[in-house]
């Protein structure tokens, strides 16, 4: 599992996907900064999951919130893509939600069928529920209701 000491990496990773790369200038703007990030960890607010490579760089991450169910954020940094790695992350952390309780697991991606998010999200299960945000982007729940 990933800790707080982790955050400043995912912020690296984050900034560097191939897709919806956000930079820390835009994540703080949105209101999520390395301090805040490292709060919800500390405080059990966010958990998360590092991959790393054989030379133990990270290279991907994923983090939910427990008490909501709710996948925050999957990103693999770019070049790194097709190894599994973002199949790997979401397994463990939709257990980790099924292992405590929280309610069915669910996350916001962009709706454009263009991205790689949209198919990726769809063969792992994932369903649209119709509801969209703000920004346009889809919930999509795992499995049927």
């Amino acid at each position: 599992m990933a800790c707080s000491a982790d955050v400043d990496v995912m912020f690296h990773i984050r900034a560097r996907t191939r897709d919806n790369a956000i930079s820390p200038q835009r994540l703080a703007e949105l209101g999520l900064t390395p301090s805040t990030l490292r709060a919800a960890f500390d405080d059990g607010e966010v958990c998360g999951w590092l991959a790393v490579d054989g030379d133990d760089q990270a290279i991907g991450f994923c983090n939910v919130d427990p008490a909501s169910g709710e996948v925050l954020v999957l990103a693999v940094l770019a070049g790194c893509e097709g190894q599994g790695l973002g199949r790997d992350l979401l397994a463990a952390a939709v257990s980790h939600l099924q292992s405590v309780g929280s309610p069915r697991p669910w996350l916001m991606a962009g709706a454009d069928p263009a991205l790689r998010s949209h198919g990726f999200y769809r063969a792992q299960g994932w369903q649209p529920s119709g509801r969209r945000d703000g920004h346009g982007d889809e919930e999509l729940c795992l499995g049927a209701d």
